[in-house]
């Protein structure tokens, strides 16, 4: 579930609260949790944290081991959350790592997780730059208009399923495929280099305006996301089509949303969205 959005959200929060602090120790549940980089824990021990960021679904958090810098990647995946000591969760046991800190308001870091599908990665500088190569593609938040032109360009891929491939453009999801495309009235399946000019351009601008918009109001809480401090996101109230099948258009013209059924579900207006190169090429 989490997204670009959410991680955001729990990079600023992270970023607010913990910068500065020392760790005083690490817990570790499950080695499996620990992607790579396992034998290199105890350098993170009375190691400083020196900043956090986000790239694409997946949080960062840097620290300084003595004059060296070394790096935490908490990829969230489906179900992860990283979350500060005072906000309860249903199920304790899927807290799989812990950061112990001193010299902060937050007492520790927690790595929650019970499908497992996210991992953490202990890295150091070189480690961090062969991993974001090779999984992180333009973010949706900086990507240049001209950037996302050629991307568009250079494929027939289905438009939804080319948002969503996170070496091509990291950080979109299901949720926020599905919310953008309604927006853009383009159609999930619509060959991506068969778009018009100014429907790139209505795109492009589009998916900035989504993703803030969801960042400023917390993210979307579906199933169990909360935010590393407890608080629910709001922009679930901002969804006009993710899991809405049967309910009308949000444009009232009349038709249903539909859902389609892939690899992940495809909510959209079959009026509003219409698929098909004659479609998308007609003059606005």
């Amino acid at each position: 579930m989490p997204e670009l959005p959410e991680a955001e959200v729990a990079a600023r929060q992270l970023r607010e609260r913990v910068v500065g602090a020392t760790v005083r120790d690490c817990w570790i549940g499950r080695e499996d949790i620990v992607r790579e980089g396992l034998p290199s824990l105890d350098q993170y021990r009375q190691a400083k944290i020196a900043g956090v960021e986000r790239k694409g679904k997946s949080v960062i958090l840097h620290f300084l081991c003595g004059k060296e810098p070394r790096f935490l990647v908490a990829e969230l995946g489906m179900t992860g959350l990283l979350l500060f000591r005072s906000t309860l969760t249903k199920h304790p046991q899927h807290t799989h790592f812990i950061l112990h800190l001193d010299g902060c308001c937050e007492p520790d870091i927690r790595y929650w997780n019970p499908r497992r599908f996210g991992r953490l990665s202990l890295l150091d500088r070189a480690g961090l730059d062969r991993y974001v190569a090779r999984r992180f593609g333009h973010d949706p938040l900086t990507i240049s208009h001209e950037q996302f032109l050629r991307v568009l360009r250079a494929t027939r891929s289905r438009l939804k399923s080319l948002l969503m491939r996170q070496q091509v453009i990291a950080g979109i999801g299901n949720i926020y495929a599905n919310e953008i495309l309604f927006r853009s009235r383009l159609h999930p399946n619509q060959p991506s280099n068969s778009i018009p000019g100014k429907s790139i351009t209505r795109l492009h601008q589009v998916m900035g305006e989504v993703l803030r918009e969801a960042i400023a109001m917390g993210g979307s809480s579906v199933r169990d996301y909360f935010a590393p401090d407890g608080t629910e996101g709001q922009y679930k109230r901002r969804h006009l089509v993710y899991a809405k099948a049967g309910e009308p258009c949000p444009n009232a013209c009349g038709a249903v949303i539909c859902r389609s059924i892939g690899e992940r579900s495809s909510f959209y207006c079959p009026t509003c969205q219409r698929n098909g190169r004659r479609r998308a090429t007609r003059p606005e």
